[in-house]
């Protein structure tokens, strides 16, 4: 089952803009607030300085790349957060951490002077800042949680579109939830001219592999097949694939070994294209795919 953090926001939509209300304050920014730092900023329509500092301010944000969210809150409509506050002037810009205020100015301040407010809180802004990001993303997903890292990918490729390396990890972490329809419109994302990206294929790679096990079969009966009688390729074969979908990676890349020891010629050498297959959906450095070409270099090139 897919995890709704694991949908990304439409393209054109801002998830890191939103606006507030009274009622949802508390969730918008206190709750929020907890995760990462929230900019509240107060306005007015018939203010003329907000309307100078919001470009200039969610640009800042932008570059923040999900470091930092921006809240709006409209002073006409909701007068009693503000008055709480003690705003007394628009446009004003309060930072909210952990629940509490921490630091704020008014003023239509200079986008240079924005940038250093917010990089008070969250440290330097600028490429790098995308990096950090999709370091955290995987982090959070070696530690199991998959939600938190597809936020974040879902998070980069607000900002970023063409980010192919958060589309790949997005679309792998559908096919992970068996989510493969979820998988393919992440990957249809994809920008134009960046489709043998190795990232992208591996994501494809990893797609058509699950789909493919869905069909195998019982792992326990192609076992049982492939002890009975050993040359029973195509059971191999599937056996292969059923353990790859089930991460036994080591397993797999034996089982398709064996076939290619055996019988090269096979399924018009099936087996030595499942297995660069399986090398793409896994990663270059994954530690099974430097082991599975090494022993496929060795069978090939004895």
């Amino acid at each position: 089952m897919a995890f709704e953090a694991m949908t990304p926001a439409p393209q054109g939509s801002d998830t890191l803009v939103t606006d507030t209300t009274t009622a949802s304050f508390r969730q918008d920014v206190l709750a929020e607030s907890t995760k990462r730092p929230v900019l509240v900023d107060f306005w007015a329509p018939w203010c003329g300085p907000c309307k100078q500092l919001t470009p200039v301010i969610e640009k800042a944000v932008k570059a923040a790349a999900g470091k930092v969210k921006l809240v709006k809150m409209n002073i006409d409509e909701h007068p009693q957060i503000p008055g709480q506050l003690g705003i007394q002037s628009i446009p004003a810009v309060i930072a909210f951490q952990n629940g509490q205020p921490v630091d704020g100015f008014m003023g239509a301040l200079p986008e240079s002077q924005v940038t250093a407010f917010i990089e008070r809180l969250v440290g330097p802004l600028g490429p790098g800042a995308t990096a950090e990001l999709l370091d955290e993303a995987a982090a959070l997903l070696a530690g199991g949680d998959a939600e938190g890292a597809a936020q974040i990918y879902s998070e980069v490729m607000a900002q970023e579109p063409d980010n192919v390396a958060a589309i790949a990890a997005l679309a792998k972490l559908h096919v992970d939830a068996a989510d493969y329809e979820g998988a393919r419109h992440i990957l249809a994302m994809a920008p134009a001219g960046k489709e043998n990206d190795p990232a992208l294929a591996g994501a494809r790679a990893a797609l058509d592999l699950a789909e493919k096990a869905g069909a195998v079969g019982d792992l326990a009966e192609l076992e049982r097949r492939v002890q009975a009688d050993p040359a029973d390729h195509q059971a191999r074969f599937d056996l292969a694939v059923g353990l790859g979908a089930a991460g036994e990676r080591a397993a797999a890349t034996d089982h398709l070994i064996a076939i290619i020891k055996q019988d090269r010629a096979w399924n018009d050498d099936g087996a030595r294209k499942q297995l660069i297959q399986y090398f793409e959906a896994w990663g270059p450095m994954d530690p099974h795919t430097v082991a599975g070409r090494r022993k496929l270099s060795a069978l090939l090139f004895r």
